[in-house]
């Protein structure tokens, strides 16, 4: 498929958009716009600023793509964010460019699922093969990590780290970090065990998954502290890649550990 641009879509000059890609009708590109080989913008799509989409994107009606942070320090800098491949972007997203405070860059993985009305704020670090259901909503600086399951209508504060594995349930706010391998939900959201069926649809172990269970007893069953839960694991459990995953994550929390 050659380059295919609608004659109503209004395209700046200096806007690189690469072959085999499709812009639709009433989309608007801006200058500083890369859109890479294979993506389409169905029609309605407003990209803006120093924004990269991927290859093989698929992005659908009214969507903001690139647009300046809702962030009242922000004052015109020269901010971005990428987007990398295979991401399907469903109607009214919105997803918005970083602010200064931060790296600069608002970052999206690969072979995410972003359903309507999903709002991705300023500097986000958004992992690959996340399901973002429908009106999922995250402030500034939300960290999302790889394979992570959100649901409908889910508030996540600013600062909020969301570790890899994990399901969170639709109509949760979010304001403490979310361990990986966990299910979190609740008006303000707490742990409910760990998300053993997606885990088995991932291809984990049942050895791996008992040995998560062991140390999520250990941690938020037994009232230990938290320094002498994860000195017990280390003692205990077999170190695996999950079992360090989970433990560098619980110690790198700054808003604290959803419990």
């Amino acid at each position: 498929m050659k380059k295919e641009i609608h004659p109503t879509a209004i395209i700046d000059h200096d806007v690189e958009i690469d072959k085999d890609t499709y812009i639709g009708p009433f989309c608007i590109i801006r200058e500083g716009a890369r859109i890479k080989k294979g993506s389409k913008l169905i029609s309605n799509v407003i990209v803006e600023g120093n924004t990269e989409i991927g290859e093989n994107c698929t992005v659908f009606p009214f969507t903001s793509i690139g647009l300046p942070p809702q962030d009242l320090k922000y004052k015109g800098e020269k901010t971005g964010l990428k987007i990398g491949n295979n991401n399907t972007i469903r109607e009214y997203t919105t997803i918005h460019r970083a602010s200064v405070g931060g790296d600069g860059i608002t970052t999206i993985g690969d072979k995410n699922f972003i359903m309507a009305y999903v709002h991705i704020a300023h500097d986000c670090k958004i992992g690959s093969q996340i399901i973002m259901a429908n009106a999922a909503t995250l402030a500034g600086h939300v960290v999302v990590e790889n394979y992570a399951v959100i649901g409908g209508l889910v508030a996540i504060h600013q600062f909020t780290r969301i570790g890899a594995y994990t399901m969170v349930g639709g109509f949760s706010g979010v304001g403490q970090d979310i361990p990986p391998y966990m299910i979190a939900s609740g008006a303000r959201a707490k742990l409910f065990g760990l998300n053993t069926i997606g885990l088995k649809r991932h291809g984990f172990s049942d050895a791996t998954i008992n040995e998560l269970k062991k140390a999520y007893k250990i941690i938020f069953r037994e009232k230990r502290a938290l320094k002498d839960a994860i000195k017990k694991i280390q003692e205990d459990l077999p170190y695996t890649d999950e079992i360090k995953h989970l433990i560098e994550f619980i110690q790198k929390n700054k808003r604290g550990i959803c419990r």
